[in-house]
C-alpha cells in the first residue's frame, strides 16, 4: 500500500467498471485518465454487471480479450476483471492506481453494498492498489450530465493523489446531477443512509406465471447532514474514504466480557 502519495508522471492507471467496457461512463474516464497519465490500461466487463457487488465468478472459466490498444474485456463480474488485471495481464508491472466507473447514477449510501463499481475499486484495494470509485448522478430520464464528471475529476483525482493513500481505504466519488456550471463545490463526506422505499413490481408474465421486478431506488424523508446523499442534495461532488476494516471497534470490548 502506498504511504506516499503517488507520483502522478510515472503513474500507471488501471480503469474498470461495472456498467461494461462500451459504455460512455467509462469513455469518459479513460480520457480523464489519459490527460494524467499516458500508460492507461482498461480492463473491463464484456456486458453491463450492476448490482453485481463483490462477486466472484466460480462456476465456469473466464475470457480475457483484446478489444483494442492496451483495452481488454472479461465476461465475468467487476471483480473478476481486477483479479485478471492484476494477478495475470499486467503482474509484470502492476498499476499505481484504479480507477472504477464513471458508473451511471449514484453510489451513495446503501448502494456501496451492491455497486460493482465500487467492488472493482475494494478488491483494487484488497490487491494492495490504491482506488477511487467514481459515479455520477442523474435525474429520472434526463440525460446523464457526463460534463459535470469531465469537469470535476480531474481536480478531485490530482487532489487525492497527493496524500499519503491510507491503509485499506478507498476513495467513493459522486458527482451532482446537474450541469457543471450549477455544481456547488465539493464535500467531504461520510457515508449515508436513506429512508428507502419498496419499488418491487409484480407481474404475470405471457405464460401465466407471476415475476418480480426490481426497480431503481425510491427515497423518501430527510438525509443526514454531512453525508455523500445530503452532497448530492446540495449539488455538491461528494468524496467519502471508505475503510474495509467491517469490524464494529467499539463492539469488541462489550463482546469480549460475554464470551470471556
Amino acid at each position: 500500500m502506498a504511504d506516499r502519495p503517488i507520483n502522478r508522471d510515472k503513474c500507471r492507471i488501471l480503469i474498470s467498471n461495472d456498467d461494461g467496457i462500451g459504455s460512455p461512463g467509462i469513455q469518459v474516464l479513460e480520457t480523464i485518465a489519459q490527460g494524467l497519465s499516458n500508460d492507461v490500461w482498461v480492463v473491463a466487463p464484456e456486458l453491463e454487471q450492476s448490482g453485481a457487488s463483490h462477486s466472484l465468478t466460480t462456476r465456469r472459466p473466464l475470457r480475457l480479450k483484446e478489444v483494442g490498444r492496451q483495452r481488454y474485456s472479461v465476461d465475468g463480474t467487476p471483480t473478476d476483471c481486477m483479479l485478471l488485471a492484476v494477478k495475470r495481464l499486467l503482474r509484470d508491472h502492476l498499476p499505481d492506481l484504479v480507477l472504477s466507473g464513471i458508473n451511471g447514477g449514484s453510489n451513495v449510501g446503501e448502494d456501496l453494498t451492491y455497486s460493482g463499481t465500487v467492488a472493482a475499486a475494494m478488491e483494487a484495494t484488497l490487491l494492495g492498489i490504491p482506488a477511487m470509485a467514481l459515479s455520477q448522478d442523474y435525474h429520472g430520464n434526463e440525460d446523464i450530465p457526463w460534463q459535470t464528471s469531465e469537469a470535476f475529476a480531474p481536480e478531485v483525482i490530482r487532489r487525492l493523489l497527493r496524500l499519503p493513500w491510507p491503509d485499506s481505504t478507498l476513495f467513493n466519488i459522486n458527482f451532482p446531477g446537474v450541469p457543471a456550471a450549477q455544481t456547488a463545490g465539493f464535500a467531504v463526506t461520510s457515508q449515508g443512509q436513506r429512508a428507502i422505499a419498496d419499488n418491487l413490481t409484480e407481474g404475470v408474465d405471457p405464460r401465466g406465471r407471476p415475476y418480480y421486478w426490481i426497480g431503481p431506488v425510491r427515497e423518501e424523508g430527510e438525509v443526514e447532514p454531512g453525508t455523500d446523499v445530503d452532497a448530492l442534495a446540495g449539488n455538491r461532488v461528494s468524496i467519502t474514504p471508505i475503510y474495509l476494516n467491517l469490524t464494529n471497534v467499539p463492539v469488541l470490548a462489550a463482546l469480549r466480557k460475554v464470551f470471556e
